[in-house]
């Protein structure tokens, strides 16, 4: 796997975060029984974010055409993937 197809699901990864931040955001004013449940979520995501964020910076400082697994172990990469899988497949609803 290269590097720059990485980088490519940590975007996929970051939009749909995104997505489901806003979408807790507004969840907040739906009623004061929730609120504070939305409000704590969209703090989580938020951390999400930045984590994304983090790795995409890192990702960032090598060549788009590097190879990843001469950077990362297997078990490295394998847990990488996974993360972002998982990230990048959530719908805001489950979030």
């Amino acid at each position: 796997m290269l590097i720059r197809e990485l980088i490519d699901i940590v975007d996929d990864a970051i939009a749909n975060v995104k997505v489901a931040i806003v979408s807790s955001q507004q969840r907040v004013f739906e009623s004061p029984h929730t609120s504070w449940e939305f409000t704590q979520r969209s703090l989580e995501l938020e951390n999400e974010l930045d984590r994304l964020k983090k790795i995409k910076e890192y990702l960032l400082k090598f060549e788009p055409e590097e190879i990843a697994e001469k950077i990362f172990s297997e078990e490295e990469l394998r847990e990488l993937l996974r993360y972002l899988e998982s990230m990048k497949e959530m719908r805001a609803h489950e979030f």
